[in-house]
C-alpha cells in the first residue's frame, strides 16, 4: 500500500516550500521571497520516528488571480488536497489573519481531512496568536521554517494524526506513567510489584532511587512506559548535589508523562510536600492517580475508603477530579485495579469533544443557568471549540473575557465533566474576546 501523504497548503508568500525544505531536510524546493514560485506540486518521503510519509509542497492559492497559470497552480492544490490524509494549513504570523487563510480555511474544512493549521515565521514564542483561533481549526501550532524552531513538536503532531496503514498497523500507543511522591512512600516497591522482579531497589532508607528509571511492559494489551523517580523532598532538606540531580530529574520525568501516580502512605495521610508534589502534578496539566499505599496495615471498617477518599478531597481540593486508589506495593493488593485505572485515566485525558456536541452543551449550560451580571453587562460565551488534548483544552470566545467570574468557570467546568467525564484529567479553558 501506499505511504501516508500530507500536503502544506496557503496563500502566496507564507514559507509553504521552506517548511517542505526543513522538513525534508535539504533544499529540495526553490525558495524566493517573491510569491509564486511554486507551481507544480513538489513530493519527497520524509522519515520521522520510525515513520515515513509523503510530503508535497503546493503553489500559493490566490482566488484573486484569474490568468491561466493561477487557475491550473489552483487545480494542482485541489489535486494534492484531494489526496492527502493530512493537510498542513500554513498561515504567516508576522501578517496576521487575511481574508485568503479565511478563505483557503473554508476550502480546507469542506475536504473534511484532518487540518494542522501551522502559524510560520514565529521567532518568539510568547504570543499566542489569537487571531487565527477564528478560522475554526483549532490552537496554530507556532513555527519557524528558515530557523527551524519547533519542527520536531510539528513532525511529533503530523504522526499523531496520519492514519496507521494495516502494513505499518503498531501495538497500542505507550501510556507514559511515573510514579512520583516523597521518600519512601513505596515507590520502588509498587514498580516492583507491577514488573514481577525487582527492577529497582527497595530499601527502607529514604533516597535509595538516584534516577528516574524507565521500564517499558505489557498489560492486558497495553503498552506502558513506567517510570520510578527518587523522592521528592523540600528544597531545604536537601543537601547534597547528587540528591538534587535526582530531585530534578524526578520533576522532569512528570514534565515528560502522561499519567503521574502520586503515591501517599496511608499510615502518614496527606503532608505539606504531598501537597507541593500534588500540586506540581496538576500544573504541569498532567493526568494523575492518588495512589494511597501500605493500606493493608490500617485498622479499618467498611467505610475505611470512603471516609480517607474525603480526607484526601479536604486536603487536595485541586485535585478533585483525580480517582483514589487504595494498595499495598508489599502484597500487591489493588495493582491490576490500578493498572486499568491508568489506561482508563489515560483514555479520557485524550478525549476530544465534538465542537457541535460542545457548543450545543454550552447554548444549553447558559439557558439554564446565565453568566452572572457586572455592572449592568453580561458575560456571553458565543461558541466554543476544543483546541487540543493532553489535557482537554478549550478556547471559548465571548464579548469579554474581564466578566468571567471563577464560580461561572466551576459551573461549567463541573457540567462538561458530567456530561463527557474526564477522570483523572484537569480542564483547561481560555477566553478569547471575539473580535469584530
Amino acid at each position: 500500500m501506499p505511504k501516508p501523504v500530507v500536503a502544506i497548503v496557503g496563500r502566496p508568500n507564507v514559507g509553504k516550500s521552506t517548511l517542505f525544505n526543513r522538513l525534508v531536510g535539504e533544499r529540495v524546493a526553490i525558495v524566493e521571497e517573491k510569491p509564486g514560485v511554486t507551481r507544480d506540486r513538489l513530493e519527497k518521503d520524509v522519515e520521522w520516528s520510525g515513520r515515513v510519509f509523503t510530503l508535497v509542497d503546493t503553489g500559493g492559492l490566490d482566488f484573486q488571480e484569474t490568468d491561466e497559470i493561477s487557475g491550473k497552480t489552483r487545480r494542482q492544490v485541489e489535486l494534492a488536497i484531494r489526496e492527502a490524509d493530512v493537510l498542513l494549513f500554513l498561515v504567516d504570523a508576522r501578517a496576521g489573519l487575511t481574508p485568503a487563510d479565511e478563505e483557503i480555511a473554508q476550502m480546507l474544512r469542506r475536504s473534511e481531512k484532518p487540518v494542522l493549521l501551522v502559524a510560520n515565521k514565529v521567532e518568539k514564542f510568547a504570543g499566542e496568536h489569537y487571531d487565527f483561533f477564528r478560522l475554526g481549526l483549532g490552537e496554530p501550532i507556532p513555527v519557524s521554517a528558515a530557523l527551524g524552531l519547533n519542527t520536531g513538536d510539528l513532525l511529533d503532531q503530523i504522526l499523531q494524526a496520519l492514519p496507521v496503514r494495516e502494513e505499518e498497523a503498531c501495538p497500542e500507543e505507550l501510556i507514559r506513567v511515573a510514579v512520583v511522591g516523597r521518600p519512601n512512600v513505596g515507590k520502588s516497591s509498587l514498580v516492583n510489584k507491577i514488573l514481577g522482579f525487582e527492577r529497582v531497589i527497595v530499601s527502607a532508607q529514604p533516597g535509595t532511587t538516584r534516577d528516574a528509571i524507565d521500564t517499558l511492559f505489557e498489560h492486558a494489551g497495553r503498552r506502558f512506559l513506567l517510570v520510578d523517580t527518587a523522592g521528592i523532598r523540600r528544597k531545604s532538606k536537601i543537601d547534597e548535589a547528587t540528591e538534587r540531580y535526582s530531585v530534578m530529574r524526578a520533576f522532569k520525568a512528570i514534565d515528560n508523562c502522561d499519567v503521574s501516580l502520586v503515591m501517599l502512605d496511608a499510615l502518614e495521610g496527606v503532608t505539606e510536600q504531598d501537597k507541593r508534589i500534588a500540586g506540581y502534578v496538576h500544573e504541569k496539566g498532567k493526568a494523575s492517580i492518588l495512589t494511597v499505599n501500605k493500606w493493608d496495615l490500617l485498622k479499618k471498617d467498611e467505610r475505611a475508603a470512603d471516609r480517607y477518599r474525603e480526607k484526601v478531597d479536604q486536603e487536595l481540593p485541586f485535585l478533585s477530579y483525580a480517582p483514589v486508589a487504595f494498595i499495598s506495593a508489599l502484597t500487591g493488593r489493588g495493582i491490576r485495579q490500578l493498572l486499568q485505572l491508568v489506561a482508563d485515566v489515560w483514555g479520557e485525558f485524550n478525549r476530544a469533544i465534538p465542537t457541535g456536541s460542545l457548543n450545543a452543551l454550552l447554548a444549553d449550560l447558559q439557558l439554564r443557568n446565565p453568566p452572572p451580571s457586572q455592572k449592568g453587562k453580561r458575560l456571553k460565551i458565543f461558541y466554543g471549540t476544543q483546541v487540543q488534548s493532553r489535557p482537554p483544552s478549550f478556547a471559548l470566545f465571548v464579548n469579554d473575557p474581564e466578566l468571567l467570574h471563577f464560580s461561572y468557570l466551576r459551573y461549567l467546568e463541573n457540567q462538561l465533566r458530567l456530561a463527557w467525564g474526564f477522570t483523572g484529567t484537569p480542564l483547561r479553558f481560555f477566553f478569547r474576546r471575539r473580535r469584530g
